[in-house]
């Protein structure tokens, strides 16, 4: 698995017009073949991250390579954030635990 983290800061005002981008690119993500997941968090102080897992190191290539999305990436650097930082990953190793459910609250 690849885990993409975005760490973002966006610009005063820009989320008006961010948002509906942002919805876009979700919506067009989860279509691309080798998708897993996004998930995005805003810390207290602004700072913005999502995470974003693909299959293979290939289908992010696909993602990072499609025009919408290529157009998209631009337009955020120019228009909509003050700081743009990102890190490819490689799972190196996973380990999931799920609580058992007890019946009690």
């Amino acid at each position: 698995m690849i885990v993409t983290v975005f760490r973002t800061r966006m610009n005063l005002g820009a989320q008006d017009e961010y948002g509906p981008m942002a919805k876009r690119m979700s919506e067009l993500a989860r279509t691309m073949p080798g998708y897993i997941s996004h998930k995005g968090f805003i810390a207290d102080d602004g700072e913005r991250v999502t995470i974003v897992e693909f299959e293979t190191e290939e289908a992010l290539h696909q993602w990072r390579i499609d025009p919408e999305h290529g157009k998209a990436k631009r337009r955020g650097i120019e228009s909509f954030f003050s700081e743009f930082r990102f890190q490819i990953c490689s799972v190196i190793r996973e380990r999931v635990w799920t609580a058992k459910a007890t019946g009690r609250v």
